[in-house]
């Protein structure tokens, strides 16, 4: 962001309740949080539950922030602060929505090109794995994090610079109309849905619902010059097509496949797929540490559109990260660079903490670290790369509770547990409410009673493994991020 005061002021409505040395300074930053504050950023006092960014905007006008958003008034001693330092100090009607004016005015600078990203599972992954991509020949900014709020989609803007060739933007999402909130004023050139599952459907009700929502971000793709990036192994793949109108809007469609099954689908394509630019890949094999190797596939991209194949192997665990691979081929190879170019950034990114991170405790045993976040896709897919490990000793999964899942709760949960009791786990600790549909499931179906261990606390997780985990063993956590199963984690590793 540069952007100067009088800038900032008139975008978000505000008024200067300081006037500040200088309205031409130039703000080269915004944060909320006053610990972060950098020399020529905007600081913004958002109200909290439990603390009030407004009792810290003298905090950061000492650590260099130019200019303080506000929505009240301010102690007198604060005012004479920024006076004495020359900063502004702009009231403004909602702090939280400056964010969003700051970034729909700062959208009008940025000449690269702006990509958008959601789905149900892998966001994040790969919203990673596209940064990484184009990052090894583009100038790019991506989203930090999970940060695809209300608060970070602006900030991510906020960030590029006007050069930046590629902003890479993951969008979250609850409900029906927030995806078409954050488009408004992002603007994306191009659209990425990674998958339509079951997160939120507690709120939306349905799969259908919730395809209609991730599908916002493909209606907002601009006509005849914007491209859609759609899973064709996704059973919702044509209706979000369709929802959107892509044919009829002349918006390109790029089709990617990383399943099993790719070859066969893309033999089975219609005359009109044919024609679109597609990636997937074939002769999909695991390591023993679970990591996917495969001929990644792409056609419809050089000039003649030609067929183009290359091997590619990846640092991240699991076969449902071979989809996220084929789409950040997909965006690479629409960006002009070779596929083996593309395939060799495949091969150096590197997993994100909390996200299948494997770590080496100190008594010989390893902890798969997926604690972050979890619905019943990525719980599933968590399962199945764990027990693709070569493990020498016990397999022990740890299964919390999957929030936001409302009436459907107990049959996911209970869907967990008949998987788990088909997989080769050695024991399964639950923990949780929730988790304990899991543990009776899993009994319903056939694992013995002596290898499920009911935990109504996470000290009783740790008291259950130092009894049980060997040097050899392998240790899965998983769950929702409200559980704090990062806990079990820190313990088990520590």
């Amino acid at each position: 962001m540069r952007l100067n005061l009088k800038q900032i002021a008139a975008c978000t409505g505000g008024s200067f309740s300081v006037e500040p040395l200088d309205a031409c300074v130039i703000a080269t930053g915004l944060t909320w949080d006053s610990r972060d504050v950098k020399p020529g950023d905007v600081y913004l006092a958002l109200p909290g539950e439990r603390v009030d960014g407004h009792d810290f905007v003298a905090a950061a006008l000492r650590a260099g922030a130019v200019c303080a958003l506000v929505m009240q008034p301010i102690d007198p001693s604060v005012q004479m602060l920024a006076r004495e330092l020359g900063a502004a100090v702009i009231e403004v009607p909602d702090t939280a929505h400056a964010v969003t004016d700051l970034a729909r005015e700062w959208r009008g600078h940025l000449k690269g090109r702006i990509i958008a990203l959601t789905g149900s599972t892998g966001k994040t992954t790969t919203k990673n794995l596209v940064r990484d991509v184009l990052a090894a020949s583009h100038t790019v900014v991506a989203t930090a994090g999970n940060q695809n709020n209300e608060l970070g989609v602006p900030k991510t803007l906020l960030n590029a610079q006007p050069e930046t060739q590629a902003v890479v933007v993951e969008m979250g999402m609850r409900g029906l109309g927030q995806l078409a909130d954050l488009c408004d004023f992002v603007r994306p050139d191009w659209g990425i849905v990674v998958n339509v599952g079951e997160s939120h459907i507690e709120l939306l009700g349905s799969r259908q619902n919730i395809a209609r929502a991730k599908a916002e971000l493909l209606c907002a793709l601009p006509e005849g010059t914007g491209r859609a990036f759609v899973n064709a192994d996704d059973d919702f793949a044509s209706y979000v097509r369709d929802h959107a109108c892509l044919d009829k809007r002349r918006v390109d469609t790029v089709l990617f496949d990383g399943s099993l099954q790719a070859a066969d689908r893309r033999a089975a394509f219609s005359e009109q797929d044919r024609a679109n630019a597609s990636v997937w890949a074939e002769q999909i094999e695991l390591d023993d540490q679970g990591r996917p190797c495969f001929m990644l596939h792409a056609c419809g991209f050089a000039e003649d559109g030609a067929h183009e194949a290359v091997a590619c192997s990846l640092n991240l665990r699991g076969l449902h990260n071979v989809s996220n691979a084929c789409v950040a081929a997909a965006v690479g190879r629409s960006f002009g660079m070779s596929l083996h170019d593309v395939a060799g950034a495949l091969a150096k990114a590197e997993p994100e903490a909390g996200r299948q991170e494997v770590l080496e405790a100190r008594g010989g045993f390893t902890v798969v670290n997926d604690a972050y976040n979890a619905n019943p896709d990525s719980m599933r897919a968590s399962l199945s790369t764990f027990c693709s490990l070569n493990v020498s000793g016990k397999r022990i999964a740890v299964l919390g509770d999957m929030g936001e899942l409302g009436d459907y709760a107990l049959a996911c949960h209970a869907g967990i547990g008949r998987l788990a009791a088909d997989l080769p786990l050695d024991r399964l600790v639950c923990v949780g409410e929730l988790a304990q549909v899991i543990a009776d499931a899993a009994e319903e179906f056939g694992m013995e009673p002596g290898r499920i261990v009911r935990a109504a606390a996470l000290s009783e997780v740790l008291d259950c493994l130092d009894d049980c985990v060997e040097p050899g063993d392998a240790v899965l956590v998983k769950a929702s991020h409200f559980m704090g199963l990062e806990r079990v984690v820190k313990g088990l590793v520590n």
